[in-house]
């Protein structure tokens, strides 16, 4: 394949990945946008493996069949719950490939490159090591604290955010010596002692985040996977690749900030490992009144005797895979004149969009799921909410205590509906570490259980 073929070729699928990017902005075009992200990758692939400067084609086409291999096998298996901690260790991959392509770049570059162009070629290789090492060891993480491996609490290190600014001072002054040195030993020492302390500090920073920020920690790594990516295109010369990287890591540096506006957090304090945050908030996981059970029996009379209901889902349906039951409910519900409408918090469950991919895929209509801004307001009017495997997203401690963890976190206040019913599996408190207020008022009732068997319950009721 011809140099010429390959450059319009990388222009067609730079184009399709940014019709990509629009179609997934809409829940109406997100099919499509899948299908212009497949066609404009496979494009990408079959013209940078047959372009004129490619070799050792036998060994990548091995390679990728062996990568596309697990990755069939990893999304066969993977269930929807599981789809952070995927996402997270993904991106672990990219800055891990970073950092790789970083070293082979420096120690296999053409000798006698004009000063000024070694310099750049040399600062390309720093940075885009340093961007890579920070998300390898942010994504693992990331992807221990999903998982549960890790603990959720911030880690509160002494002077942590001193620490933080010291390796960026020492790494940077690292960037000087490899830059400006003419010793190969030189250079290769100070490659891989800023490797060393970008990997300490990329682990840092996502570990001095706590629970509560970690969708906004995701939509974050995705954003410096993307640079990792466009640092590494730059360093192999490949035009697609920096595009690519610099869509992915702009429109996750974009996510990141609309979703810590959606949390009233500060999107510098997130992304400099919850700087302004003291950690020290009492974790709140005492139970602060009384709480009253309701049968599903009771609740499904509940629901036939309401006018207008709220379903504000949360991570605990995704992990009992609750979608369908409840979409058969809003189904039958509305099949009876009643108003049934979705409240979906920006952070519900640990991936940005996870409850919309939920209700979407057991074919709950799109025009009945809102945003929160967009339903806040008429929770007052609303005779029952089904507060259903949600925790911190609806909890008022975020409004009336100054003091927890969650403050200033803007949450669905179904509190003010009439009548609250709250599907858990016992009293335990949320991913952030603290208890819910809302468990404890008057209006508010318990549904005990698995949220499936509680939903099908309510179902036969029905």
């Amino acid at each position: 394949m011809s140099g010429g073929l390959v450059t319009a070729a990388y222009i067609v699928a730079a184009i399709l990945f940014i019709c990509s990017l629009a179609g997934l902005s809409k829940h109406e075009t997100s099919k499509q946008g899948n299908l212009f992200g497949i066609a404009g990758m496979a494009i990408a692939l079959i013209a940078t493996v047959f372009g004129p400067d490619t070799g050792n084609v036998a060994w990548i086409i091995v390679a990728m069949i062996i990568g596309g291999a697990i990755g069939i096998h990893l999304a066969r298996k993977v269930e929807m719950t599981e789809m952070p901690e995927l996402v997270a260790i993904l991106h672990s991959f990219v800055g891990l490939a970073a950092v790789l392509v970083g070293f082979n770049s420096y120690l296999d570059h053409a000798p006698g490159l004009e000063a000024v162009m070694e310099n750049i070629h040399l600062t390309e290789v720093f940075l885009g090591v340093f961007i890579g090492a920070v998300t390898f060891t942010g994504s693992v993480v990331a992807f221990g604290k999903l998982r549960g491996k890790i603990s959720s609490k911030p880690l509160m290190l002494p002077n942590r955010h001193k620490l933080n600014l010291a390796a960026l001072v020492v790494s940077f002054l690292l960037l000087i010596v490899f830059v400006c040195s003419d010793s190969v030993g030189v250079q290769v020492l100070a490659l891989l002692v800023m490797t060393i302390i970008a990997l300490a500090f990329g682990w840092h920073l996502v570990a001095s985040i706590g629970g509560a920020d970690m969708p906004v920690v995701v939509s974050m790594l995705n954003s410096y996977s993307g640079w990792a990516a466009a640092a590494a295109g730059f360093m192999l010369s490949n035009d697609l690749l920096i595009v690519t990287g610099a869509l992915v890591g702009s429109s996750g540096a974009i996510l990141s900030y609309i979703m810590c506006k959606a949390m009233n957090r500060s999107f510098i304090s997130v992304i400099a490992g919850g700087f302004g945050t003291d950690g020290g908030a009492s974790s709140g996981e005492e139970e602060v009144g009384e709480y009253h059970e309701i049968s599903a029996e009771e609740t499904a009379e509940l629901l036939k005797n309401s006018s207008s209901v709220i379903i504000t889902p949360g991570y605990g349906m995704a992990v009992a895979q609750a979608q369908y039951p409840v979409a058969k409910i809003t189904e039958m519900l509305r099949a009876r004149g009643i108003k049934v409408r979705f409240g979906i918090h920006p952070v519900a469950g640990r991936l940005p969009g996870h409850m919309n991919v939920l209700l979407a895929e057991a074919k709950v209509p799109y025009d009945v799921v809102l945003e929160m801004d967009e339903i806040n307001d008429d929770f007052p009017d609303t005779d029952t909410v089904l507060v259903i495997g949600a925790n911190d997203t609806v909890n008022p401690a975020a409004q009336d205590d100054p003091n927890s963890p969650i403050a200033g976190m803007p949450v669905l206040e179904v509190w003010k509906a009439q009548n609250v019913i709250v599907f858990k599996r016992s009293m335990n408190t949320g991913y952030a570490g603290v208890q819910n207020p809302l468990f404890f008022k008057e209006n508010t009732q318990m549904l005990f259980g698995d949220a499936k068997d509680s939903v099908e319950n309510i179902l036969r009721a029905l």
